[in-house]
């Protein structure tokens, strides 16, 4: 066991083996709480809209107890807490920090609610938000299943793997979802309430996770992992920490250069991370420029995903809300003035949000760095392995052409041709071409007909591509295939497989 385990042994960690029992026996997961609601009132628990909630609850026995005391933060006599919890000891459960007294009544003092991210039910204790009942949050507030979470978990690759490093764990949220694809997970924090809280969630998951102590990469110094999750405290601004969960004390976007520069270090060879990360866009810089000087030169395959960019007055407003303030408050208002000086003083003029995706590979780092601003439904974590398998097959073919030339291709299923007319001075007669992905990031490629023309001949057991560039270049009047034309259709069929709209047999 690494010296600096924390193993606080706390009496909230030894109360799960019976709260585990009381959830399984009332039936407080994700499935049956869909169900006891239905699906609109389970939107307006979304929402955070309480009153629909509390009326279906009613009628939902000790499941409707449990969602009323842990979802909605009602106070309950003592009575029927204790049927919905038993075995649990009430007084073990106030000792423990689970339960507080609100005069002859009991209330929640912990967040408590079931997860199900894909690979079965899980719960999550962290502390109370302000989502039912108003509050500030502390400076230790350990943040819950939010927004940002969620799409870490949808985004985070789930191939099996040996080992996974969770770095700023916070409740444990993206702990336990790793170690459903993991044989080994480790997970570190800064923060001693959040490893006092991920502790009592991987216990009362019954899941084994190493915690450890300490500041970033302190506690995993020279180890490495197959793969790094981070959900890092990203929040662009001045250097602060209001709130550890999401300030760093790093100025502007310094927590996401410091974990996106650092966590190669950490991977085994082959080895990927998936992170949440900020950066801010500044006059006259290309964002994409300024999230790839933060990688090393050399051994880094990096997919940057940018999903948002926020206007700074948007991105201050949004963050003091998350806080529990109000932005009309005259403190928050000061609050809001020095966060938009900050911005003005270090020529921001928006915050750009995504994710990053980074595998350790022998040979210069590469770096594709694109916009995906548009909706789509799919989760990125299998995008974001196949990306990996196709980039590795480009890297194949840029050290020996001849894989591509000999290489069959086929067209993706979910890949479409559209033809969209435009306006001209004629009427409909400007026609676009576009190759569309329906599935995953839903990709568009504008083509021309040649293209169209090479990617209609591409067949699993059909000709290789250089025989369909020599039938291409006939069909375009030339007896051969000339080096500019043979560049031209190499460089639009590797833009094809980058995407996934055509295949490598």
């Amino acid at each position: 066991m690494p010296s600096n385990q924390t193993t606080t042994g706390s009496l909230l960690t030894a109360l799960c083996p019976d709260l585990r029992t009381a959830l399984t026996r009332v039936g407080y997961d994700a499935d049956s709480l869909l169900e006891a609601l239905g699906a609109d009132v389970h939107a307006a628990l979304g929402r955070q809209e309480p009153v629909p909630v509390r009326r279906a609850a009613r009628a939902a026995g000790e499941l409707g107890t449990l969602i009323r005391l842990l979802l909605l933060g009602d106070a309950l006599p003592e009575r029927e807490v204790g049927a919905a919890l038993a075995p649990v000891d009430v007084e073990h459960a106030v000792a423990a920090g689970l339960l507080e007294r609100d005069g002859d009544r009991l209330r929640a003092a912990l967040d408590l609610r079931p997860l199900d991210a894909g690979a079965g039910n899980r719960w999550i204790l962290s502390d109370l938000d302000d989502s039912m009942r108003r509050r500030t949050l502390t400076e230790d507030h350990v943040l819950g299943v939010g927004h940002a979470s969620l799409s870490l978990l949808r985004a985070t690759p789930t191939r099996p793997v040996e080992s996974v490093l969770d770095l700023g764990t916070g409740c444990g949220v993206q702990a336990v979802h790793a170690a459903s694809y993991a044989r080994s997970v480790t997970a570190t924090d800064v923060n001693p309430r959040a490893l006092w809280l991920a502790e009592a969630t991987a216990a009362l998951n019954g899941l084994d996770i190493d915690l450890l102590e300490g500041s970033w990469f302190e506690p995993v110094a020279g180890r490495r992992f197959d793969q790094v999750v981070a959900n890092p405290p990203f929040v662009v601004g001045p250097a602060r920490i209001e709130h550890t969960y999401r300030d760093s004390g790093l100025a502007m976007d310094g927590a996401s250069e410091l974990v996106i520069s650092q966590v190669p270090d950490l991977l085994q060879p082959g080895g990927t991370a998936a992170m949440l990360a900020a950066w801010v866009h500044v006059d006259g810089e290309d964002w994409r420029q300024r999230v790839s000087s933060w990688l090393p030169a050399h051994g880094i395959d990096a997919w940057v995903v940018q999903r948002d960019v926020a206007d700074p007055a948007l991105y201050v407003g949004t963050w003091l809300r998350d806080a529990g303030l109000d932005p009309r408050d005259p403190a928050s208002q000061a609050r809001a003035e020095r966060w938009l000086d900050a911005f003005t003083a270090a020529d921001v003029e928006g915050i750009g949000f995504g994710f990053v995706y980074l595998r350790a590979i022998d040979g210069p780092t590469e770096v594709l760095a694109e916009d995906l601003t548009h909706g789509f439904d799919d989760p990125l974590g299998d995008e974001a392995s196949q990306y990996f398998e196709r980039s590795a097959w480009l890297r194949a073919v840029a050290n020996d052409v001849d894989l591509a030339w000999s290489a069959r291709f086929t067209i993706d299923p979910a890949t479409a041709l559209e033809r969209v007319y435009l306006p001209g001075d004629e009427g409909w007669n400007q026609l676009v071409a576009r190759l569309h992905r329906g599935d995953g990031p839903r990709w568009q490629h504008e083509v021309d007909e040649a293209t169209v023309a090479l990617v209609a001949g591409m067949r699993p057991d059909g000709l290789p591509l250089q025989e369909l560039i020599e039938l291409l270049a006939v069909a375009h009047g030339s007896d051969e295939v000339t080096p500019e034309f043979a560049a031209d259709a190499l460089s639009v069929v590797a833009g094809l497989v980058r995407h996934g709209l055509i295949r490598p047999v």
